[in-house]
């Protein structure tokens, strides 16, 4: 019988890598995985990338932007931002439109139509479709309704495995499978969890001079939920 699930959001610095070889394919990430790969085949050349804070968005839009030589951009920096020179570079990435503000709302709309006019290619990322976005320009809501769109779900079980897996031995950690099947169960079902408590416990052991073990892994959840 399977211990009872607890989420467990663990808020500590990250580095992450956001290389191609770091990105790993699921079920749950395999359709946007597909359709990014197929650029610069999109209809329209934009393309909206949507799914829950820790599925791995950046990661995808950022293995996507090397490739295509796109510049990154935080949807809220829009606003005074020279909107012609970024559409010139032909190939851009927004990030979390869904938090752009009223004052970038203007500026995204005309990047959209000079994008489209040019023949560039512009990702946007954010956590819900555009009407939940509470946007007050109605021909920019129009525009984005418009965009073709993919979705990327939270982590599923055998990729939270996987990324566990394949952070310990990023850090070069050997641990048994059971630390692995403990951790998946128990911490929150992000990327983010994923990487914070692998860089907890290589911490931990480094401190103590121990293996990574499954009482350790306890030990250190225990400790971050009373924190």
């Amino acid at each position: 019988m399977k211990p009872p699930s607890r989420q467990l959001t663990l808020d500590m610095p990250l580095e992450p890598s956001f290389g191609r070889e770091d990105f790993l394919v699921s079920p749950s990430n395999a359709a946007a995985f597909d359709l990014f790969e197929r650029w610069p085949d999109w209809p329209g050349g934009a393309l909206l990338l949507l799914g829950p804070t820790g599925s791995g968005k950046s990661h995808l839009g950022a293995i996507w932007a090397q490739r295509a030589g796109a510049q990154a951009l935080e949807a809220r920096d829009l606003a005074g931002a020279d909107v012609p020179a970024l559409a010139a570079a032909g190939a851009l990435l927004i990030e979390n439109a869904d938090r752009a503000g009223a004052a970038s709302e203007a500026a995204f709309f005309h990047l959209l139509n000079l994008m489209r006019e040019r023949g560039g290619s512009l990702a946007i990322t954010a956590r819900a479709w555009p009407d939940a976005w509470g946007l007050a320009t109605r021909d920019l809501l129009s525009r984005l309704r418009l965009a073709p769109a993919v979705e990327i779900g939270e982590p599923d079980d055998a990729l939270v495995r996987s990324v566990l897996v394949k952070l310990f031995m990023d850090r070069q950690i050997v641990v048994d499978g059971s630390v692995i099947d403990y951790l998946a169960l128990r911490i929150e079902r992000s990327l983010a969890a994923a990487r914070s408590i692998v860089m907890t416990l290589d911490q931990e052991a480094l401190a103590a001079g121990r293996a990574v073990t499954r009482p350790m892994a306890a030990e250190v959840l225990r400790r971050l939920e009373l924190a």
